[in-house]
């Protein structure tokens, strides 16, 4: 990865964030409301997913390489993402083990990206370990929903809603210290 992708990962680092801030608030909403039921867990996870999913792929525009070409790793992340959401509203009847899986799926695909994108970026910054762990644990979180598919629905909204939170942490943190990679920051610290 070169020092130019690295300034658009830094200059951008907000949108990094905001995806972060996105999945804390799914969570915190999804303790707050621990008996929402089912058609509402699909409508709040499916909204959930396609802004993760429309985040991903602004940052994917925004964080382009020299050539101008977008950061593949988050553009798969946010088809995924926007593809999962739309599956979501196209089908809020579905099953609670259909959503289960819909969500395992989601996890560990992410999950995968997220750690191909920290490896990308190991050796360019300090801290990728929190896309990286991210990435652990989404894959974790996903095979744990394969699993063990008939878990209560209580049980479920709340592995989510605590998946969700660290996930988003993680990733605030991972903003955050990409910020200091941004071009204006290097000229002020120079």
């Amino acid at each position: 990865m070169s020092s130019s992708m690295l300034g658009y990962l830094g200059r951008n680092w907000g949108w990094i964030v905001l995806r972060g801030v996105v999945a804390v608030l799914f969570g915190v909403l999804a303790f707050v409301w621990p008996g929402m039921t089912l058609a509402a867990l699909v409508i709040v996870w499916g909204a959930y997913a396609l802004a993760d999913g429309v985040l991903a792929l602004i940052s994917a525009w925004q964080v382009r390489d020299q050539g101008g070409s977008p950061f593949w790793s988050l553009v798969l992340l946010g088809l995924f993402g926007i593809g999962a959401g739309v599956v979501t509203f196209m089908w809020p009847a579905m099953t609670a083990i259909t959503l289960l899986m819909l969500i395992a799926a989601w996890a560990v695909v992410t999950g995968i990206l997220e750690i191909v994108a920290a490896i990308r970026l190991r050796k360019e910054i300090e801290g990728e370990w929190r896309l990286g762990l991210s990435g652990v644990l989404s894959v974790i979180f996903g095979v744990i929903m394969f699993a063990a598919p008939g878990a209560g629905a209580l049980a479920l909204i709340w592995v989510i809603a605590a998946y969700a939170i660290v996930f988003g942490a993680l990733v605030i943190g991972l903003g955050v210290q990409l910020k200091q990679y941004a071009p204006s920051h290097h000229a002020a610290r120079a």
